[in-house]
């Protein structure tokens, strides 16, 4: 039985016009916000990656509107638009995205429609 403060998420993305990736988020709840635990699998290779998602940053972006791994998940479906799996930092602050892309934000409220 899985521990109600994780929970696991899985989806498959495009990334590029012939790969398939696939992102597994699995999320534990950490003091103010979480830590997500992601696995990024294209083929045979995969990437690991850990992210911490605060309270805040959460409620900027995702609003209540969604569960944060919907948020982490989708965060790296953006990446994955932008860059291989292999180029994405390992351990990072969600809102770094940012400060690589600036579009991130507004690009990914526009997506979750919050």
């Amino acid at each position: 039985m899985m521990d109600p403060k994780t929970q696991c998420w899985a989806i498959a993305t495009a990334h590029g016009p012939h790969d398939m990736a696939e992102i597994s988020v699995s999320v534990t709840t950490d003091g103010d916000g979480w830590v997500a635990d992601v696995t990024v699998s294209e083929g045979s290779s995969n990437t690991r990656h850990r992210v911490t998602v605060t309270n805040a940053v959460y409620q900027k972006l995702a609003g209540d509107a969604m569960p944060p791994e919907t948020l982490v998940r989708a965060s790296f479906a953006f990446l994955l638009e932008r860059e291989p799996k292999e180029s994405i930092l390992r351990e990072f602050d969600l809102p770094v995205i940012g400060r690589y892309f600036p579009e991130y934000e507004a690009e990914l409220t526009r997506r979750l429609g919050s």
